[in-house]
């Protein structure tokens, strides 16, 4: 399954694609195949950004017929497309690209090196806890969007933190003081026997949840427990 998300990388911001199970073909991958495409994907309603994808696709199919290689993901950054595959052998390769790319008008390279590790995989790729709580946020506002729901409406909104023993989450109950944050319940369930919900009220537009589950999600850590998402009420069932 394909993630998107972003992160800022030295004052730029960088759009990924990741292949969230990617790592399970790790142990038979050790070449790292790197495809830079110039393209930024900047206006994702143009004719452009269609003919990017299909020829994007293509090239995947291409470079993955045969279990020869698998797509782990892309990284859009400074103007460039840049996609990235780990193959079990290093031969052909850059011919596939050719056969693909060359007919088209797009300026691009390919390298191959080896990565048996999957170092880049790690550092370059696959996302921290932290931005995988920003991936599921953006899921759950998709969610709220699909049913007209106005984001800028401030609600009650739970966040639910779990720890691994109860002292822990104890400890974080009686020494809490986060600034708009109360405690709701606590919480035990299949997932996670020692949580707890906090709530606070704030709207849920984008840029708000990533700041207020960055800021929490630092808080958290520090008191050794796990942020597990939120959740809140359409704008609509609060006039009712």
């Amino acid at each position: 399954m394909r993630e998107l998300f972003t992160r800022i990388e030295e004052d730029s911001v960088v759009h990924l694609e990741v292949d969230m199970n990617a790592f399970a073909y790790s142990s038979d991958n050790p070449w790292l195949f790197s495809v830079f495409i110039k393209f930024d994907g900047a206006d994702e309603a143009s004719e452009s950004f269609e003919e990017f994808l299909e020829t994007k696709e293509a090239l995947i199919i291409a470079l993955e017929h045969e279990d020869r290689t698998k797509y782990v993901g892309m990284r859009i950054v400074d103007g460039w497309s840049e996609l990235y595959f780990y193959a079990n052998d290093s031969k052909d390769l850059d011919a596939i690209v050719t056969k693909i790319l060359s007919p088209s008008h797009y300026v691009y390279e390919s390298s191959v090196v080896r990565d048996t590790k999957w170092d880049f995989h790690y550092k370059n790729l696959k996302p921290t806890e932290l931005e995988l709580c920003h991936i599921e946020s953006e899921k759950i506002i998709f969610m709220l969007q699909e049913e007209d729901d106005d984001l800028e409406v401030v609600r009650p909104v739970e966040h639910y933190i779990s720890f691994e023993l109860p002292t822990q989450k104890n400890r974080f109950i009686n020494t809490l003081d986060i600034e708009g944050y109360t405690l709701k319940d606590e919480i035990s369930s299949e997932e996670f026997e020692h949580g707890i919900a906090l709530v606070k009220e704030h709207n849920v537009k984008s840029q708000t949840l990533q700041e207020e589950v960055s800021a929490l999600f630092k808080i958290i850590k520090k008191n050794q427990g796990f942020y597990e998402g939120w959740s809140t009420v359409l704008a609509s069932e609060l006039e009712e």
